[in-house]
């Protein structure tokens, strides 16, 4: 399927707008790291945002953080199992059920369905409850998607669980997004 990940830096910027994203990702203490620096827009609205997730070694988030350049922050923490709590140990019950999170803004966050599930084309779509973290609001919310094996180890199908979107997503020996249609173009 994919090999052990090394430490690795990428970068990808939007296609539509200015914007560009600077990823360093790899082995980190007994799990994976992602650190990363964005800027873009959405909307119309210019952001800037830092952000850093924590995996386990099965690439089960565990914790992130991210602060915009405006003030902003948000860190929330996971048991693996689909229970949130925030920084003060909070739980957020309205968030059970998600085990990986999709941050606006970015295409890592589609690495972490693929590399975690290990989907392979027999194995059809999968169905999976995201926490969804828009930039505009930041205020995160369950959201359905599927994710689809179409090629092992090569190319993924995500889509809403709405319809709303599809896109068939090319992914390197490391299961990250080298070419995302209508969004996202890695350099």
């Amino acid at each position: 399927m994919f090999r052990p990940l090394p430490l690795k830096t990428v970068r990808w910027r939007p296609l539509e707008g200015e914007g560009l994203e600077h990823l360093t990702v790899g082995p980190f203490e007994a799990g994976i790291r992602a650190s990363s620096v964005l800027i873009g827009e959405r909307g119309g609205r210019p952001y800037g945002v830092r952000y850093t997730i924590d995996c386990d070694k099965t690439w089960t988030v565990m914790s992130f953080r991210i602060d915009t350049t405006a003030g902003h922050q948000l860190s929330l923490a996971s048991d693996g199992k689909g229970h949130w709590h925030d920084a003060d140990g909070t739980a957020l019950p309205a968030l059970d059920g998600c085990i990986d999170i999709d941050l606006a803004g970015t295409p890592f966050t589609n690495t972490l369905p693929i590399r975690r599930l290990g989907l392979k084309p027999e194995d059809g779509t999968v169905k999976l409850t995201m926490l969804y973290l828009p930039f505009d609001t930041f205020e995160p919310f369950p959201d359905g998607q599927n994710y689809t094996c179409l090629e092992d180890g090569r190319l993924y199908r995500y889509g809403a669980e709405d319809r709303s979107f599809t896109a068939d997503l090319p992914v390197d020996e490391d299961g990250l997004v080298t070419d995302y249609p209508t969004l996202f173009l890695r350099l």
